[in-house]
Order: C-alpha cells, then structure tokens, then sequence
C-alpha cells in the first residue's frame, strides 16, 4: 500500500481540482504553452550558476539540434558532463521548461549540465528522440567535450519520465561512453503491464489514459515491444552503466521504474533505488513548492558527482 501524500503536494492537486474545467479542449500549442507555465509558477527561484551558453549538436541525420549547457558555480576537480533528456511524454517540454531543475542539477553535481531540445512528437515521431539522444551523448563524449572544457570520459545521461525513456535507450546503446544513467520516474514499458497503472489508473497527475495518448503520439504504429521503445524488453543490459532510480509512490509509473531495477540487478548492473513514497508524477519540477523535488536534485546530483570521480 502506497504511503499518503506529501501536504505540499495535496494542496497542489486541490488547487488544481479547483480549477478543473476551467480549460478549453486539448490542444497541442496551448499544452505545450501550459507545461511551460507550470514550471515558471512552481519551479521556484532562477538559480545562479557560472555560465550559461546554448550550443549546437550534430544529430545522426546530418541535421543538428539544439542544447543548452550550465556550468556549475562550484566545479569538481575534474569537470564531466551530465546530458539531460526533459519529461513532458516525448510531445511536450523543452529547454525552457526544464532551466531550474537543470540549473539545480549543475550545481548540485559539480557538472556541466547539457539539457537537450530533443525532436519532440507528433511533428517527430520516434525513433526521432532516441537518435538525438543518443547522438547528444556520443558528442559529449567526443567533440563536444573540446567545446565544453569537459573530459570525455566523464559523461552521464538522465532523465525524468519520457526523458528517462530515453536516457535509459541511450544508456544501453552508448555504454561504453557513460559513467552512469539516472532515471527519475522513467516510462519504460508501452505495454503498461505494471500493477501501478491499475492502482492509479485514475490516478493524480497522470493517470493511464494520459499515458497511453503519450505512448500513441510518440509511436504512431511503431512496435511498442521494441526494446528501443520499451525498456524493460532489453535481454542486453549485462555492462550498462550502474543507475540511479527514483520512482513516486503515488505514479502510473512507480512499477515500471522498480521492474527496471530488478531487471538490471538480474544483469548484474549496480543499481540505487530510491522511493519518493508521498510523491506524485512530475514532481521534480516543482521545487519552489514542493521540498521534496530539492531532494531529488541533490540525490541525483551526488549519483553523478560519485561517477565522475
């Protein structure tokens, strides 16, 4: 039985019930527009760090996409990278919407933070996502190391969510290049098995029909039992790098995030799992109202920090 929920968040999900049908019919711009907002209204203060810069990244289709890189106001002695691969269910979410929690996770792990605008559905369809992932890693990991002042050994992927859909694709395929995969709440099986969907089907902010409109805006007719879609179908996870997983008690997607870890100890993969039991979806983001998302940064930035040494 899943822990009660966190005060803070409660009077979250009040307030928003209280504006339930306030809203016009779904639209793409207009949920794009309020992911953004969101994260304005509830991610807290704008934290300082040593620089910001946005930078170019060639994709694997000989395009090029954008990132954004925080340096920390605090670097370790030797400076790695942590790419960042935003939620928002593969069709919502950018840069923009993610500057606090990336900022926060620069400092918090002593790293260049790269936060990448990944193409994003249904304009991009994947496998679209997977490639710039992976390819945001690759370049990290190679050129872009000169680019950054960082050492090319030192790289680590994450990911909240979608995000961590894809961190954990291009933790598989680009092990070689990563020191470590942190996961926050990832979305890792299309097939929705896990017992969480059931139990928060219509759950807080983000029940099973939310995620399965994620899912079919993402894929389109893409076989969802691919593991490049599906995580948790993967029979190659011997040698990834070792991960960090967080999963919300009270999250369609807890399950899948506890069945990833299991499947990866079974690999022998060194694995941390924490449970944010009074936790819902998303709640990263919401550290200017929530004290628990602090927490998360800095377990995640201390997992990163740990790796690069």
């Amino acid at each position: 039985m899943s822990a009660g929920l966190h005060q803070q968040v409660r009077a979250l999900m009040d307030a928003a019930a209280a504006r339930e049908g306030e809203a016009g019919p779904p639209d793409l711009e207009a949920e794009r527009a309020a992911y953004l907002q969101t994260a304005l209204e509830l991610g807290g203060p704008v934290e300082e760090v040593a620089r910001v810069e946005d930078v170019v990244i060639p994709d694997a289709e000989g395009g090029r996409m954008r990132a954004r890189a925080y340096w920390p106001t605090v670097p370790a002695d030797a400076l790695g990278v942590l790419v960042w691969l935003h939620g928002g269910g593969w069709y919502v979410g950018d840069v923009e919407s993610f500057d606090r929690v990336t900022r926060q996770l620069a400092n918090a792990s002593g790293a260049v933070c790269l936060s990448v605008a990944y193409r994003l559905a249904p304009e991009h369809p994947y496998p679209a996502a997977v490639r710039d992932a992976r390819a945001a890693v690759v370049w990290a990991a190679a050129d872009g190391a000169a680019q950054l002042g960082t050492d090319p050994a030192r790289v680590v992927v994450g990911g909240d969510s979608a995000g961590g859909n894809l961190a954990a694709v291009a933790a598989r395929h680009e092990r070689d290049a990563l020191r470590a995969q942190l996961l926050a709440y990832p979305a890792l099986d299309a097939a929705m098995a896990g017992d969480s969907y059931r139990e928060f089907a219509e759950g807080l902010m983000l029940r099973a029909q939310d995620m399965e409109q994620c899912w079919r805006t993402y894929l389109g007719d893409a076989d969802r039992a691919d593991p490049d879609v599906s995580p948790l179908n993967a029979h190659d996870l011997a040698g990834v790098p070792p991960a960090y997983i967080a999963v919300a008690g009270h999250d369609v997607l807890r399950d899948d995030g506890l069945r990833y870890a299991d499947a990866l100890c079974a690999a022998g993969v060194d694995v941390t799992v924490e449970r944010y039991d009074d936790m819902v979806h998303s709640f990263l983001r919401w550290g200017g109202v929530v004290e628990r998302a602090r927490e998360l940064i800095e377990a995640l930035g201390e997992f990163a920090r740990v790796s690069f040494r």
